[in-house]
């Protein structure tokens, strides 16, 4: 079994896109990228243009390469909206385009499905709930769970979970922690047998109070708490929405503490893959010699 994380928040753009290898099957998860168009009143500094160039050739390269590729959800850096040649022949596990969705995502999905054509020369496969067996391995993806707050009107996402007899990788998508009860719910149940590598997009502290109410992030907090001693992977990656904060360690300083007790290794995307953490976004004041 081999996981690679392409792009992420802690490697400098908004993305969590990742690769499954798993006996013989390449399952892309959420293969895109983006940036802030502002942060800090600032656009993107260069810095992160170039970080971006490389994130979407990274991803257009591994969805060529993948045998199976989700999109979770229909937030640009989920998938890749403007090149629907890429899916050529593929087979394409999304979430339902008109059923508990958004306006904002139902217009995306419907953009991407049938205006690009992509229904037309791709085989897609709504996901929602959906168990795939696929060359001896198992493609889980849950009913819809909230991108947060239950009742946000950022809207509902799907999560997956991999396994075949070399492991099990289960992908939260944009759980924001978890908040929903019912993501919680779905976790514990994939904890049997016990899961390998979990990737979590934490939640969004640097909005709390601002557009996401401060119990929302606070209770994400909590979620990730009890990932961790209710669901107990042996690996957790955290990253996503929770690394545009740049003191995002000071708020999981109990989640590492609590991780280091229990045997569990907690880190970002970019310590998992060997690399330096670089929030761009987060830096994005300093980038730009700002104060």
């Amino acid at each position: 079994m081999k996981v690679r994380i392409l792009a992420s928040d802690s490697m400098g753009v908004r993305s969590i896109a990742t690769v499954v290898e798993m006996c013989g099957l390449v399952v892309g998860l959420d293969l895109g990228a983006s940036i802030a168009p502002r942060r800090y009143g600032l656009p993107p500094h260069d810095i992160e243009l170039r970080r971006l160039e490389k994130a979407l050739d990274d991803a257009s390269r591994w969805i060529r390469e993948s045998h199976v590729i989700t999109v979770t959800h229909y937030h640009y850096d989920h998938y890749m909206a403007n090149e629907p040649e890429l899916y050529r022949g593929k087979l394409l596990l999304v979430k339902h385009p008109t059923e508990n969705i958004n306006m904002s995502q139902r217009m995306r999905s419907y953009r991407f499905l049938k205006k690009n054509g992509v229904e037309e020369i791709a085989r897609v496969e709504y996901g929602d709930g959906r168990r795939f067996n696929i060359e001896g391995v198992t493609i889980e993806l849950s009913p819809p769970v909230w991108h947060g707050e239950p009742g946000t009107k950022v809207g509902k996402v799907l999560m997956v979970r991999v396994a075949c007899e070399e492991g099990v990788v289960v992908y939260t998508s944009d759980v924001q922690g978890p908040v929903d009860e019912e993501a919680l719910r779905i976790l514990k149940e994939w904890s049997r047998p016990e899961i390998d590598l979990m990737i979590i997009g934490g939640p969004p502290t640097y909005f709390a109070g601002y557009k996401v109410p401060v119990r929302a992030v606070e209770q994400g907090l909590k979620g990730l708490l009890r990932v961790i001693n209710e669901v107990r992977p042996r690996r957790i990656i955290v990253d996503h929405h929770l690394l545009r904060d740049i003191r995002y360690l000071e708020k999981i300083e109990a989640h590492i503490r609590e991780a280091e007790r229990l045997g569990i290794k907690l880190e970002t995307a970019a310590e998992y893959m060997g690399r330096p953490i670089e929030q761009l976004e987060a830096r994005r004041k300093e980038l730009w010699g700002r104060r």
